[in-house]
């Protein structure tokens, strides 16, 4: 690498590695809970209680793996092998998803989760070593967000092949686009392998560490009878099987992190404690966050008004890019007034003479004339919306912290966290408002109340997520980076199985203002906590970077 270089070589392969490898994932999350409530066009035509929590369930293991993942590569495989498999791994599984097979279906969701297990924690990993230099180290959360903006270029493209495939040819097609997304990424990781060899640096066992062995005997088996235990106990206690089996499954690696802190030496222990904090708070901010995939995808399909600007009706028309409802009676599955399918005695969708359901709550005066029609934003295409902020934001928050870098006002990370944590919870608010401005649904929703929700939540995200990763990055002690990353993950998978069970919760309430409310009241209060932490925290900081 040049040594006047701003950036390591490195950046752009494993920028674009990781833009390929969350095409694959996003367009999966934006199309997931409507392929499994679908009863029209060849989905499971699931309820949608199911559909939240397989959905937060998934997630929430696609960030558990990585716990493994980053320990398995820490001791013995080395970051480079485990993205290579991870990612092939997750490329067959997408693929398997085109299969309609409710055995393949798992068989397909369990290997993506154990491929992100291997790809995801250590391709964040290997960026931060990059970083270490002594050449680039300062640039290290501006590296984080420009590998962050990565991750949301391929979010945003996603889902318009996936709404065009889904439009053209079926659900299968988009799943079988996202694997090939993944393999895509596998190529560009393996053709810049020369860039970042040096970094992949395995960190084997020091006096005092805990062995291999002993790891998965007091934490994995652990975790798989305490999870079975969860799975089978009577009178569920968190509302599900999956649920119950996940928070069990939980305990032991909790647990194993607080034993870290334990055993930690004198000069390690600060820093993990820190850490743990942070991972603790960041919980909630997950649980809000990633409902964009559960219920604020229920929002836009049914709560939104989606019909399309008229300039741009030709064009999505001709790129099949738009849905297209008809005023017609004809024979449709019947809904309730939730939106929810209505089924018979053996779980099948009940057919009606009615409108397609859109029009249930079209305003009069927008409602077309019998047998007129009109062309409508697919579903998928809001999430979107997220990355498409964060791309456009990206380079906004950067140079502002540059500018307070050289004027030596730049604040630190953790700082950084919690007014990220402030500004996402504003977002909830966006979502309160439309709520009031249609009436609680009678009528639909300007798609500006949604998009303003998803703006302010990215302002906040940027603040936080990639902030994230710079912090384990900084201050993990060297021989703990890979399995603190795990950390950071394990925090994220149990704030998107939060995410999932709130999300189960939509059809509860009346008023769907409260619902939003709820959010409010957890964004807010983990920003209070961190607050609270805040001089330590930044202590520790100082004293360890």
């Amino acid at each position: 690498m040049s040594s006047n270089r701003k950036h390591p070589a490195a950046l752009p392969f494993l920028f674009f590695s990781e833009m390929w490898e969350r095409f694959g994932f996003y367009l999966l999350l934006a199309i997931l809970q409507m392929y499994l409530t679908d009863a029209e066009t060849g989905g499971w035509a699931m309820d949608r209680k199911t559909a939240v929590d397989i959905f937060g369930t998934f997630i929430a293991f696609v960030y558990l793996t990585p716990f493994v993942g980053g320990l398995l590569a820490d001791r013995k495989i080395g970051y480079i092998q485990s993205i290579i498999w991870g990612g092939i791994l997750m490329g067959i599984g997408y693929i398997g998803l085109s299969v309609h097979n409710l055995t393949v279906f798992y068989a397909s969701l369990a290997l993506i989760c154990i491929g992100n297990g291997f790809f995801k924690p250590n391709i964040s990993t290997l960026l931060g070593n990059v970083y270490n230099d002594d050449r680039y180290k300062e640039l290290k959360d501006t590296g984080y967000n420009i590998f962050y903006m990565g991750i949301n270029l391929g979010a945003f493209i996603c889902t318009f092949i996936a709404a065009y495939l889904r439009n053209t040819i079926g659900w299968g097609a988009a799943f079988i686009a996202a694997g090939i997304g993944m393999f895509l990424g596998v190529i560009i990781f393996v053709i810049g392998l020369k860039h970042y060899r040096h970094a992949d640096v395995r960190k084997p066992e020091q006096p005092g560490d805990m062995s291999l062995n002993s790891i998965f005997a007091q934490v994995f088996i652990p975790v798989l009878v305490v999870g079975a235990i969860g799975w089978f106990i009577p009178n569920n206690i968190f509302g599900t099987d999956s649920t119950d089996a996940f928070i069990f499954a939980c305990l032991p690696i909790v647990y194993f992190f607080a034993n870290l802190l334990r055993k930690a030496g004198a000069t390690d222990k600060q820093p993990v404690k820190a850490l743990l904090a942070i991972f603790a708070v960041s919980i909630l901010f997950w649980a809000v966050f990633k409902q964009n995939g559960t219920a604020l995808t229920t929002w836009a399909q049914y709560y939104t008004d989606r019909e399309m600007p008229a300039p741009l009706v030709a064009p999505a028309k001709t790129l099949l890019l738009s849905q297209t409802v008809t005023n017609k009676l004809d024979t449709v599955v019947s809904y309730d007034q939730e939106f929810r399918v209505i089924k018979d005695a053996a779980g099948q969708p009940v057919k009606e003479l009615g409108r397609p359901v859109y029009l249930k709550n079209v305003a009069p005066e927008k409602m077309p004339p019998e047998g007129g029609s009109l062309s409508l934003i697919n579903t998928e295409l809001f999430q979107s919306v997220n990355p498409f902020f964060v791309i456009i934001l990206t380079p906004l928050v950067v140079a502002f912290f540059a500018f307070l870098r050289r004027r030596k006002k730049e604040p630190s990370t953790p700082t950084k966290i919690a007014w990220g944590l402030v500004i996402s919870s504003l977002s909830t608010f966006m979502m309160v408002a439309a709520v009031i401005a249609c009436g609680n649904g009678t009528e639909k929703a300007s798609f500006w109340w949604l998009f303003g929700c998803y703006g302010v939540i990215t302002a906040g995200e940027l603040l936080l997520s990639p902030m994230g990763l710079s912090l384990v990055s900084k201050l993990s002690p060297p021989r703990l980076t890979s399995l603190m990353m795990g950390g950071w993950f394990l925090a994220t998978s149990m704030g998107n199985k939060l995410s999932g069970v709130l999300a189960a919760t939509w059809d509860l309430y009346e008023n769907k203002a409260n619902y939003f409310l709820v959010n409010f009241v957890l964004l807010i209060f983990s920003a209070g906590i961190i607050f609270i932490m805040l001089r330590w925290l930044n202590r520790v900081f100082k004293a360890n970077t």
